[in-house]
Order: C-alpha cells, then structure tokens, then sequence
C-alpha cells in the first residue's frame, strides 16, 4: 500500500474523530450550562415563596394597625348614641299618669320627710342651747326679772318663767278658788305641755310616710305588673323586649318607696328620742321655777302679815315661744 493510498484510508477515520471530539465538546459546554441555569431558575421561585409571606404579614399588620381604632370609635359611638331605655327618665316619659302620680306623691313624701328632720333637730340644737344657758345663769339672778332677762327672747325657756310669773298676778276672781300651789303648777304644767306638742310637730308625717311609702311604692309595683301582662298578652308572646319595660317600671317603684320609707322611719324614732330627753330637762327645770314661785309667794305672805312692806316682784312681759 503505498503512501496516498494510506493516506486516503486514513483521513476518513481522523475526520470521524475530529467529528466526535467537536461534538463531546459542544455536549458538555451545554451539559455545563444546563446544570448551572436550573439553580438560577430554581433560586427564583424560592425567593418568591419566602417573599409571598413577608408581603401576606405585611399586609395583614397594615390592616390589622387600624382595626383597634376603627373599634374604639365605633364602642365610643354607641356609647353616646345609646341611652338607657328603662331608667328613671324613661320611665317618667313613658309612664302614664297613674305612674307619675304615685312618683309625685312619692317625691312630696321624701322632701317633706326631709325638711321635717332638718328642722326639728335645728329645734332640738336650740333648745338644748338654751337650757344649759338657762342652768348656768338663770338661778344666780337677784329676782325674777333679772332671772328672765337672762334667758334669749325666743327661748321655751322664757316663755315657761313668764307663763308662772303671770300665774301669780292671775290668781284672783273664781280662780281664786283653786289653791296657789294647784294654780301655779297646772299653769307650769300646761306651759310644758306646749313646749312638748312644738317639739312634736311633724313627727306624725314622718309616722305617716313610714308607715304608707311602702305600699304606694308596692302599688307602683302592681301597676307596673299589669302593663308587662297587657304587653305580653298584646304581643302574644313573653319576650324580653315586652316585659323589661314595666317590669323595670315595677321595680323602680318598689325601690323609691322603700327609699322615702327607711329614712322617715329611723328619723321619727331618732327625733322621738331627742324630744324626750330634751323633756326631761324641761320638766326639771318647770319643777325648780315651780318650787321659786312658791317659796317667793309665801315670802310676800309672811311679809303682808308681819306688817312689813312686800316685796314687788316686776311684772314680766310675755314673748310667745
């Protein structure tokens, strides 16, 4: 075989080799940039899953931020708007008159209550005012009249001593009749006597609302029942809408007699047990001024009949109590 023979044999196989090297080469710069494109293709999809719920937080804190304030507001709104239906404007409002007059009577009965309690125990300050003044002064005077002026003009004091001292003067014509000391101490007695009935004026109103504001408050109560059975039997159906209304009225009703009974009561048993001791000072001091007048009217006697001159007592000008 000779040379260009070989060599024509021989160059098909290197093209062939040629061939296959290219495309070993061209195989694995694809291969290459194949297998490094996928994690770029790969790392995409991985950033947005991670992304996705950074945005979805985001998102839902942007909403959520508000929705305190959009409550509050809206808790704050229907807390001015909402008014109480069943209180005790509402029940003046929607009430009828049966129901408003047993509030207006009820209303009088406490103010009245009131007022009474507030001025008797003014009274009763007073009068226990006056009696230590009347104790600490009133025996130390030289005479009756000094003895009076001692005493405030408005004293129930005062009006006692002038009562006895106008029972000495008086003690003539059929009252004459009746012994001295009868006289002066029926007429002692009877100036006690309107002093008690001034310190118990009043005190039969409180008896009176402590004993009746009950069952007015009880009667709003029945009053109130009948409206709820009317509402129901109306309504054909025992709702709560239906039966609040007058049932609360009721219930109102109860709770106000009570409260203009209970402090009429303890006020009348308190006001009772001042009188009495505020009396007993009274009553001591009527039976020391009786014994006074007694003993200075025996002295004029004495006087009269040893022929010596009497001594005259000045009258004394009466001021009511």
């Amino acid at each position: 075989m000779s040379h260009s023979q070989f060599f024509r044999f021989q160059r098909p196989g290197a093209f062939l080799r040629a061939t296959a090297l290219l495309a070993f080469l061209l195989g694995g710069n694809l291969a290459s940039a194949q297998e490094a494109a996928p994690p770029a293709d790969v790392a995409a999809p991985v950033t947005e899953a991670e992304s996705a719920p950074a945005a979805v937080a985001e998102a839902a804190s942007a909403e959520a931020a508000p929705a305190p304030n959009v409550s509050n507001n809206a808790g704050a709104d229907d807390k001015i708007e909402v008014d109480n239906p069943y209180g005790v404007e509402a029940l003046w409002k929607g009430s009828d008159f049966v129901a408003k007059g047993t509030l207006v009577i009820l209303l009088i009965m406490s103010f009245g209550s009131w007022l009474i309690i507030l001025t008797k125990l003014y009274e009763q300050q007073k009068l226990f005012r006056h009696g230590k003044a009347a104790n600490k002064t009133f025996w130390e005077a030289g005479n009756i009249q000094q003895a009076v002026e001692t005493l405030p003009a408005a004293s129930a004091y005062r009006y006692i001593v002038q009562t006895g001292h106008e029972a000495t003067e008086k003690h003539s014509g059929l009252l004459g009749h009746i012994a001295f000391n009868d006289w002066l101490q029926l007429s002692i007695q009877r100036a006690i006597e309107n002093v008690q009935n001034r310190l118990q004026d009043g005190l039969a109103f409180l008896a009176t609302v402590g004993s009746t504001a009950p069952f007015i408050g009880l009667f709003g109560t029945v009053w109130g029942i009948y409206h709820a059975l009317t509402a129901i039997g109306i309504a054909g159906q025992a709702s709560i809408d239906k039966v609040a209304g007058p049932v609360g009225e009721s219930l109102i009703m109860t709770a106000l007699g009570l409260a203009v009974a209970v402090p009429a009561v303890l006020g009348y048993n308190w006001l009772v047990r001042r009188n009495k001791a505020a009396l007993e000072d009274v009553r001591a001091f009527g039976a020391e001024l009786h014994a006074v007048l007694l003993g200075s009217r025996s002295a004029q006697q004495d006087e009269r009949e040893s022929g010596a001159p009497a001594r005259i007592i000045p009258p004394v000008h009466a001021v009511s109590a």
